[in-house]
């Protein structure tokens, strides 16, 4: 344990001390990802996306949390924040609990993303061991811009290119050890 928190510590003030990349303000491809969404956004909705846009455009890491109950539109802010990563050529990873959640995110994005030139991948139990062995050479090549995974995404072999957002849904299920292991991949 104390050495655990004298690694988060090291950690969070290194962090702090390191600039962030700045996003690219939005360009006509994100407005029009955004303006594919089938339904219309809450104002808290908008009030979440403007503020990541902004963290994400400002040159310091980001950490934010974005809590909300189930159906408040939390899927559609984080793939909007992934859309923004993507066009400025950053990979995006959404990490997740379960197989099933796995799953859910990864058709969501499909359906999103269709029409856009973005290569999505997925780590879980329904893969095959081809599928992961693709989808993990297509991540350290830079060829996979999102990837959707369980646990699985917190294995020796998972390597990013150019990982420029983590987005962790259902954070309390994850341990410490978990997410910090993923801010030291960024």
């Amino acid at each position: 344990i104390r050495k655990m928190a004298f690694d988060l510590v090291k950690l969070y003030a290194e962090r702090r001390a390191s600039s962030g990349f700045a996003f690219s303000p939005d360009g006509p491809w994100q407005r029009q990802f955004e303006d594919n969404f089938p339904f219309e956004e809450t104002p808290d909705q908008l009030q979440a996306i403007a503020e990541i846009k902004a963290d994400m455009e400002a040159p310091t890491v980001m950490d934010r949390l974005l809590c909300g109950d189930v159906g408040f539109g939390k899927t559609e802010v984080a793939l909007r924040a992934a859309m923004k990563a993507i066009l400025d050529g950053k990979q995006v990873a959404i990490l997740v609990p379960t197989t099933v959640l796995a799953q859910q995110h990864y058709t969501t994005a499909v359906a999103r993303f269709r029409g856009f030139p973005v290569h999505i991948g997925v780590l879980s139990r329904f893969s095959t061991p081809v599928q992961q062995r693709k989808t993990l050479s297509d991540l350290r090549a830079g060829s996979c811009d999102l990837v959707v995974g369980t646990h699985k995404l917190l294995q020796k072999d998972v390597a990013f290119k150019d990982l420029g957002l983590l987005i962790v849904d259902e954070e309390q299920r994850f341990g410490v050890t978990h997410k910090e292991k993923l801010k030291e991949l960024s």
